[in-house]
């Protein structure tokens, strides 16, 4: 199979068929997130079992790319330590900046198609740029701020 039609069947799969669509309630890390560029939104929430996430979910509006992506970002995330999901948001953004795709994306490196649209990167970084963000936050013991990806390199 060609890297464009992987590409094409992993997003649309997941944006018809998002995983972990909603609102976790408890949640020990819930942040919004927003692309100006385009309108795109989300609001993602993480519970966490110790330093694990023990569940991620998502509900947002937009393209099929960033909901895509912040699907496949709840799959990505689930039972890993804040730790490696850290290194895993370092290795999408650098992936989305040019980098080849590391092992530990796995099937996350589908989404390196998107870099062929500049435009989009965005859109494919916005949940993990919100997860980031989230992540500071509760790190440094403030309330989450609304994520935005104005200030991602595109």
């Amino acid at each position: 199979m060609a890297l464009d039609d992987l590409y094409r069947e992993v997003i649309l799969d997941h944006y018809a068929h998002p995983r972990n669509r909603g609102r976790l309630d408890p949640a020990d890390l819930t942040v919004e997130g927003a692309n100006p560029l385009c309108g795109d939104e989300l609001v993602l929430s993480v519970r966490l079992e110790g330093d694990r996430v023990a569940a991620a979910r998502f509900e947002g509006r937009g393209c099929s790319i960033s909901q895509a992506s912040a699907s496949m970002l709840t799959e990505a995330i689930t039972g890993k330590s804040v730790e490696e999901v850290r290194g895993l948001i370092g290795a999408f953004k650098a992936m989305m900046r040019g980098a080849d795709p590391a092992d530990a994306l796995g099937d996350l490196a589908a989404l390196q198609g998107v870099r062929k649209f500049p435009v989009r990167i965005k859109c494919a970084t916005l949940a993990w740029v919100a997860l980031e963000q989230g992540l500071d936050e509760r790190a440094a013991g403030r309330p989450p701020a609304r994520a935005t990806t104005e200030t991602e390199p595109a």
